[in-house]
C-alpha cells in the first residue's frame, strides 16, 4: 500500500510540473508564432515536449507519451532545418496543449472520448511534417548520432545518484539513461560500491550509482531536462569532461574501478543515504494554509502574552514575552514569504487568450507584460485570473476597434493590451490597459438612466460614471457575443476583487484607450494595523492605509459648523465618526483622535475616542451571517480575548457617499 500511495503522490508531482512546462510551452508558441526563425524558442519547444513526453512514459502516461512523440518530431524536423515553423503548426500545437491538459486528468473513458480529436491534431502534424504512418501503440524511438560538425560536438561528464525512495515512486532510472541516448553518443560506468551483503540489501530501494560521459550537441540544460522530475531526489552533477579525461579513461578502466571499490572489505555498517541536496521542495498547499493557520494562532497567544507581561510585576515574564515577540514576528514573515509567488505564471496564461481571441475577433493584438517578477500572496494569485480574464476580454472586444477604424484614426494595425504590476506599500497594482477607444461616458451614463441606475437630472463626476460598469447586469454592447455583451463579466470583477479587499480604479481618455487598475492586498492571512477603540469597543485600521494621527477638539468641531470636516494643514479632510456609523451610545470624550487614511476616492478621516497603538492582527472570517456587511473585512482576536473588527477604509467612505448622494441622485430632497 506504500508504493502504491508513493506511486500516486509522484503522479500527482509530474502533474503539477507538466501544468506549469505547458504553460511555458503556450508561451514560447506564441512568442514563436510572432518569431518563427527564433531558434532559441524552438529549442525551448522541443525540450519542453521532449521532458512531457520522457517523463510521462515514465509516471505511466503512455498514451500521452505517444500523443506528444509526433509533436517532439516535427519540432526536431524545425531545430535540424528540414522543416520551417508556420500558423498552421502553432495551431495543431496549442490544441494539442489542450488535450495534454485533459489527458492529465481524465479516466480512461475520458481518453477514449477525446481520442477523435489528438488523431486529427496528430494527422495535422504528420503532413505538415512529413511523418510516416507508425504504431501509435509502441512509438519507435530512433537514436541518431548528433549530425553537426565534430568540432561543435562538446562531451559532458554526469554523475546520476538515484534517491534511496527512487524505485517506490515508480521510477525506473534505467529510463533516463535510456532517454539519455537520444541526445548523442553515451558511454556509461555502473558504481556498486554502495551495494550492501545481501543480508542486509533492501528489494526497493537503489544502491547503484553511474558514470557516464556524453558526446552531444545539445546543452547543459537540455541534459538536465531528462532529469526534471527527479533531480530534487538524487544526486546529480553535470560538468563538461576534459578531453584528456574522455580519452584515458575507458568505459572498461571505470568499470574495473567500480569492481574493486566494491570488493573492498567494509568497515562497520554503511551509510547508504544520500545527503539530501534538494533546493527547493513542492509542498500542497492545503499543509502550507495549514502551517499560516497555525502561525496566526501562535500570534493571538502571544499578544495575550503581552498583555499578561503588562500587567506583571515579574521582569522575567517580561523578558520571556519579549523574546517571544521577536521570534513570532520572525517566523510570521517568513510564513508569509513561503505563500508569496510572482504573478508571472498568471500573466504568462493570458498569451492564448489573446491569441485565440484576435483570431476569433479578427483583430490584430500585442500583449505585453511588465513587473512580472512581482510577488503576491498565493491565495491572491489563485483568485486573480478570472478578473483579469474578463478584464482582458471586455478590452479585446469593447476597447480595441477593428483594424480599418484604428487606421482611420491614425492608429497602428495591430492594437496593444499591457498587463502590469508593481508594489505600492502593502499593496499590489495589476493594471490592464488597451490603447482603444476608450470608455464612452455619455453611453455609459444613458445606459444607466434607461436601467433606473440614476436619475435623469443626475451629476454624476467621471469615476462615478464609470463605477456603474461594475453593477450587475450592466453592458452598454449593442448586441450580444460569445465574447461579451451580457454585462456579467464586469460584475465578477467587482466581487471578486472587493472579496479580496481590494479596490478598482477605472481611467479612460476617449479615443486613446482605457487602463482599470486593480489594487490589491500583499497577503490574505496576517496584516499590520493600528488598535483603535471606541468607548469598550476595538476596531483595527490596516496600517498601509494610515496616514496620520491628530486630535478632534470641540473648537475644531465648532469651527466646523456641525460638517464633518477638519482642516489639516491648509486641506480640508472629511470624516466619518466610528460611534455614529457603529451606533456606539456612551457619549464622546471631550478630545478625540482621527486618523487619516487614503482611499480610492482622496484622504478621508476616521473620528475614534484613543489609538492605542500598533499589532499584528491574524484575519478572521465573519462568517456568512454578515456576508452583507461591507464596511469590516473580518474580525481577529486581541491579547485579552475580546474581537475587534477589521475595518475596510475603501468600503466605509463608498458607503458614506452613495449615502449623502442618493438623496440627490433620487431627485428628492
Amino acid at each position: 500500500m506504500a508504493i502504491v500511495s508513493n506511486v500516486d503522490q509522484f503522479k500527482q508531482s509530474f502533474r503539477e510540473e507538466a501544468r506549469e512546462l505547458i504553460v511555458d510551452l503556450e508561451s514560447a508558441l506564441l512568442e514563436l508564432n510572432e518569431n518563427r526563425d527564433d531558434m532559441e524558442l524552438v529549442g525551448r519547444v522541443f525540450r519542453a515536449l521532449h521532458t512531457i513526453k520522457g517523463s510521462g512514459s515514465m509516471f505511466g502516461f503512455e498514451g500521452l507519451a505517444a500523443f506528444t512523440h509526433d509533436l517532439e518530431t516535427a519540432f526536431d524536423e524545425v531545430r535540424n532545418g528540414r522543416l520551417r515553423v508556420n500558423a498552421e503548426l502553432v495551431d495543431l500545437t496549442l490544441s494539442a496543449m489542450d488535450h495534454i491538459r485533459g489527458m492529465l486528468e481524465e479516466s480512461a473513458d475520458e481518453a477514449s472520448a477525446g481520442e477523435a480529436g489528438r488523431s486529427a491534431i496528430l494527422a495535422g502534424v504528420r503532413r505538415i511534417a512529413g511523418i510516416g504512418k507508425r504504431d501509435e501503440a509502441q512509438p519507435k524511438i530512433v537514436v541518431e548520432e548528433p549530425k553537426l560538425p565534430k568540432d561543435k560536438l562538446e562531451d559532458w561528464r554526469i554523475t546520476f545518484a538515484p534517491g534511496p525512495e527512487m524505485l517506490l515512486n515508480g521510477t525506473n532510472p534505467l529510463l533516463l539513461l535510456k532517454e539519455l541516448r537520444q541526445l548523442g553518443a553515451l558511454s556509461v560506468t555502473a558504481r556498486m560500491a554502495g551495494v550492501p551483503p545481501l543480508a542486509e540489501l533492501d528489494p526497493e530501494r537503489c544502491y547503484v550509482s553511474w558514470e557516464m560521459v556524453l558526446m552531444t550537441s545539445a546543452s547543459r540544460d537540455a541534459i538536465r531536462d531528462v532529469f526534471i522530475f527527479v533531480e530534487d531526489g538524487c544526486e546529480l552533477t553535470i560538468e563538461p569532461a576534459p578531453a584528456a579525461e574522455v580519452e584515458r579513461d575507458s568505459p572498461a578502466d571505470r568499470t574495473a574501478r567500480s569492481l574493486q571499490e566494491h570488493r573492498a572489505p567494509s568497515s562497520g555498517r554503511r551509510n547508504y543515504d544520500k545527503p539530501d541536496n534538494a533546493t527547493s521542495l513542492r509542498v500542497p498547499a492545503a499543509k502550507l494554509d495549514q502551517f499560516v493557520d497555525l502561525v496566526g494562532e501562535l500570534v493571538t497567544v502571544q499578544a495575550r502574552l503581552a498583555e499578561l507581561a503588562a500587567r506583571s510585576e515579574e521582569p522575567e515574564v517580561a523578558e520571556i514575552s519579549e523574546e517571544i515577540e521577536r521570534l513570532t514576528s520572525s517566523l510570521r514573515q517568513n510564513s508569509m514569504n513561503i505563500r508569496m509567488l510572482p504573478i508571472r505564471a498568471t500573466f504568462e496564461k493570458f498569451r492564448r487568450l489573446v491569441h485565440d481571441l484576435a483570431r476569433d475577433l479578427g483583430k490584430d493584438v500585442e500583449l505585453t507584460m511588465e513587473g512580472v517578477e512581482t510577488e503576491l500572496d498565493k491565495t491572491v494569485i489563485d483568485q486573480l485570473g478570472d478578473p483579469l480574464m474578463h478584464l482582458i476580454r471586455n478590452s479585446m472586444d469593447h476597447g480595441i476597434e477593428p483594424r480599418d477604424v484604428r487606421l482611420s484614426r491614425g492608429k497602428r494595425a495591430t492594437a496593444a493590451i499591457h498587463l502590469s504590476a508593481r508594489h505600492s506599500g502593502a499593496s499590489v497594482l495589476v493594471s490592464v490597459s488597451d490603447d482603444g477607444g476608450g470608455i464612452d461616458a455619455a453611453a455609459v451614463r444613458q445606459r444607466a438612466i434607461e436601467r433606473g441606475l440614476v436619475a435623469c437630472d443626475a451629476q454624476l463626476s467621471q469615476a462615478e460614471t464609470f463605477a456603474l460598469l461594475f453593477q450587475p447586469g450592466f453592458s452598454t454592447a449593442k448586441k450580444v457575443t460569445d465574447v461579451s455583451g451580457r454585462g456579467v463579466g464586469m460584475d465578477v470583477v467587482r466581487q471578486r476583487v472587493e472579496g479580496l479587499r481590494g479596490t478598482i480604479d477605472v481611467a479612460s481618455e476617449a479615443g486613446k484607450g482605457t487602463s482599470i487598475t486593480l489594487r490589491l492586498p500583499l497577503t490574505l492571512a496576517i496584516i499590520d494595523g493600528l488598535l483603535l477603540s471606541v468607548a469598550d469597543s476595538c476596531f483595527v485600521l490596516p496600517l498601509s492605509s494610515a496616514l496620520e494621527c491628530i486630535e478632534l477638539t470641540a473648537a475644531d468641531i465648532e469651527h466646523a459648523n456641525g460638517k464633518h470636516v477638519v482642516n489639516v494643514r491648509g486641506e480640508i479632510v472629511p470624516y466619518i465618526r466610528l460611534r455614529e456609523h457603529f451606533s456606539v451610545s456612551e457619549p464622546r470624550p471631550e478630545l478625540e483622535q482621527i486618523m487619516v487614511v487614503e482611499t480610492g476616492e482622496g484622504r478621508f478621516g476616521f473620528v475614534v475616542d484613543q489609538v492605542l497603538g500598533n499589532c499584528q492582527t491574524v484575519i478572521k472570517s465573519l462568517g456568512r451571517v454578515y456576508r452583507h456587511v461591507q464596511a469590516v473585512s473580518g474580525a481577529t482576536i486581541l491579547g485579552d480575548g475580546r474581537v475587534a473588527l477589521i475595518l475596510d477604509p475603501d468600503r466605509m467612505v463608498q458607503d458614506a457617499l452613495r449615502a449623502r448622494a442618493s438623496p440627490r441622485v433620487g431627485g428628492s430632497a
